[in-house]
């Protein structure tokens, strides 16, 4: 009973920062992290969980409120977990983000750039056109949710809309409900991957058994009502197929208007969830360069040359490195649209150790560009060093990998770290897009 009751136990604290994840920390005796809190803030709280390091604890009440905290936009916040932070005003959430990344360069890469960038603030609702959503048939509500997880819990949100997804997007979420409910394979959908372009909203139904003719006549009138393009997936990326075939059908894309750039993609590829700001990533990213032309550029991880495109528009040269040879042939076809002949696209696997004996990684480029993915670019950073460029960015969704990499190029190979920000890729997630420019060694 003691146990018990020690477990129930109400606690008073003060929160003095924000995790990764967007929970409040109180140093209450052993750490607590206590979802919806937020600095500032003193709250009654009950701790739910025990770990080693930390505790989670569950909030009670607040009893001294920040400032910063606001009412959240959606009716779904604090259970449905594609967001955590609503309840902090949009310019709190950009200064906590440069917080992380100022925190990783000091702790991790023990760097401090020359100068700090402005942080690019972004649209704040209806922003995400990228999104994988589960779905799940729950007996007991009689129908198929669809939506994000639930924070913490392997459940899917029940939400009939979301604020974050692109309108066009979150104005399917009950219609997709209804119509896989009604489907004979409805257990058999778990996932639904949505991308928004310029021109079309593609759904990708991951399916785990193959429809029969009824399920797939019922997905084509929900194809025609909506006037969405409808793919079925059964294994991995090289398995997605259309519903409907369509002759003549464009492909999906997305433009660059700043750089006079309409790039295809293909419905899994991967895309910056961010329109606006990923135009605003691309435009920062060439500024910062400074390119002229006379600049031959490397862009290492470059996908289907969203950034290797708008460069080869300032440079003399641009060479795009890419692992998945799906995504160098979209590259390469965007740049043939375009009549863009001063730029290259190669398929390499940059983590593997004969990728800096190939060819394109013996040239001379005087600016290099990298975007790895989450755990970042350990493995090309030698041979980067070994280009030596005049000027180096580093863009990442990461800033624990971005600032290992950097502490690694700054006090391994004597590059310095002229600047540093963050952009707003992420409203109300803790999600940190951010960028370094460093400078080779004089």
């Amino acid at each position: 009973m003691r146990a018990a009751a020690a477990e129930s136990r109400v606690e008073t604290g003060a929160v003095v920062a924000l995790t990764h994840e967007g929970d409040g920390i109180v140093r209450a005796g052993k750490i607590v992290f206590v979802p919806g809190a937020l600095p500032g803030e003193t709250i009654r709280f009950r701790r739910a969980t025990r770990r080693r390091n930390h505790d989670g604890g569950q909030l009670l009440e607040v009893l001294e409120k920040s400032a910063q905290r606001v009412t959240p936009g959606c009716a779904h916040f604090g259970v449905c977990g594609g967001c955590a932070l609503q309840h902090l005003e949009p310019a709190a959430q950009l200064a906590a983000k440069e917080r992380e990344l100022r925190d990783a360069l000091e702790r991790v890469a023990h760097a401090t750039p020359l100068r700090w960038l402005e942080p690019l603030p972004g649209p704040q609702w209806g922003y995400r056109r990228r999104a994988r959503l589960s779905a799940r048939f729950v007996a007991k509500k009689g129908r198929v949710l669809v939506g994000f997880r639930e924070r913490f819990k392997p459940y899917v949100s029940a939400i009939r809309t979301c604020q974050i997804l692109a309108p066009r997007a979150a104005a399917l979420i009950e219609p997709l409900s209804a119509a896989l409910t009604n489907l004979n394979i409805r257990e058999q959908v778990p996932q639904i991957e949505v991308a928004v372009a310029d021109n079309a909203i593609a759904l990708v139904l991951r399916v785990m058994a193959e429809p029969g003719s009824a399920d797939l006549e019922a997905l084509r009138v929900f194809e025609a009502r909506h006037g969405v393009r409808l793919y079925l997936q059964h294994g991995g990326p090289d398995c997605v197929r259309r519903l409907t075939e369509v002759p003549a059908e464009a492909p999906l894309n997305y433009a660059l208007p700043a750089f006079g750039l309409q790039l295809e993609f293909a419905p899994t590829d991967f895309i910056q969830v961010n329109r606006e700001m990923n135009e605003a990533l691309v435009t920062r990213a060439v500024e910062l360069l400074e390119l002229d032309g006379d600049s031959q550029v490397l862009d290492l991880y470059c996908g289907i040359g969203n950034f290797t495109l708008a460069l080869a528009r300032r440079a003399r040269t641009a060479v795009g490195l890419e692992g998945d040879p799906a995504l160098v042939a979209r590259a390469r076809h965007n740049a043939e649209r375009h009549a863009l002949g001063n730029v290259q696209f190669h398929r390499i696997d940059l983590e593997e150790p004969e990728a800096a004996e190939a060819a394109c990684l013996r040239a001379a480029y005087s600016h290099v560009l990298l975007d790895p993915p989450r755990d970042g670019a350990r493995a090309m950073l030698p041979t980067v060093a070994r280009l030596a460029p005049r000027r180096l960015l580093y863009i990442s969704c990461h800033p624990g990998s971005l600032a290992r990499d950097v502490g690694v190029l700054v006090h391994d190979y004597g590059f310095s770290l002229q600047a540093a920000g963050v952009l707003d890729m992420f409203p109300h997630t803790m999600h940190v897009e951010s960028l370094a420019l460093l400078q080779r060694p004089a």
